[in-house]
């Protein structure tokens, strides 16, 4: 079932929004090699307890940790812990936040020091779908608008869309109707309108879209090795075009 936010829960989830916001800014500031997923998670959990807010995914279906830490090759839920960064190294962060009884969801891909041509350019591209999606966000467009702009910037850069992992609805929940993929043609699935909040999430790989999940039973891997980058923003549909709740 689609749930349509009122102006009022949708301050809720701006408050949540611009603490997401923080803690992207607060990882975004720490990432350097020699740091450790696991130091990037506890500055997030002592952010969260400064604001007075809720780590969305620790305990999620038994997840272990506040943020995702995916790293390279890895797409997405990559678990924080003794893992250290070095030079070269691409690193996915996403992050949630409850207050109130309203999430907000955003990632980013960062670059650990110097990264090579290819990194870079794939991490260039993937913000660009990102920012592609949510121009699709205004009344009157369709679900699939979102996903066809997505794909087609990812493509026309010569990278893949992963399939099975998706942008989806969110509000009193961390995951709602509808779901949102990164592929598929124009002009299909419902109608945007107003009060409706998705968090848009391209996850761009360098080679084939094919995936894998390693023994851990959480971390998503590029079946062929290739890296991968992941952005995500929490967006509301207003009457005055899209509103970015995850942004500074």
């Amino acid at each position: 079932m689609i749930i349509l936010k009122s102006e009022r829960e949708i301050a809720f989830m701006r408050e949540a929004g611009k603490i997401v916001a923080l803690a992207i800014a607060e990882v975004t500031r720490a990432v350097r090699p020699g740091i450790s997923t696991g130091e990037l998670n506890a500055l997030v959990e002592n952010l969260m307890a400064k604001q007075g807010a809720r780590p969305a995914f620790k305990g999620y279906h038994g997840y272990p940790a506040s943020i995702c830490t995916s790293i390279n090759e890895e797409i997405v839920h990559g678990i924080p812990g003794l893992k250290v960064l070095k030079e070269g190294d691409i690193i996915s962060i996403d992050i949630g936040a409850e207050i109130n009884g309203y999430f907000a969801d955003a990632a980013v891909t960062l670059a650990v020091g110097d990264i090579d041509p290819v990194s870079r350019r794939l991490l260039e591209t993937t913000a660009q779908c990102l920012e592609a999606g949510i121009r699709q966000c205004t009344r009157d467009k369709r679900l699939s608008d979102i996903s066809h702009a997505i794909q087609s910037v990812a493509e026309s850069n010569g990278y893949s869309v992963v399939r099975e992992y998706v942008g989806h609805g969110i509000g009193r929940a961390m995951h709602e109707d509808p779901q949102v993929p990164n592929f598929g043609k124009p002009g299909r699935g419902i109608k945007l309108s107003p009060g409706l909040v998705l968090a848009i999430e391209p996850m761009v790989n360098v080679g084939r879209f094919d995936t894998a999940v390693l023994d851990d039973n959480w971390t998503v891997v590029t079946k062929d090795g290739s890296r991968s980058a992941h952005f995500e923003h929490t967006v509301a549909i207003t009457e005055r075009g899209p509103e970015i709740l995850t942004r500074c």
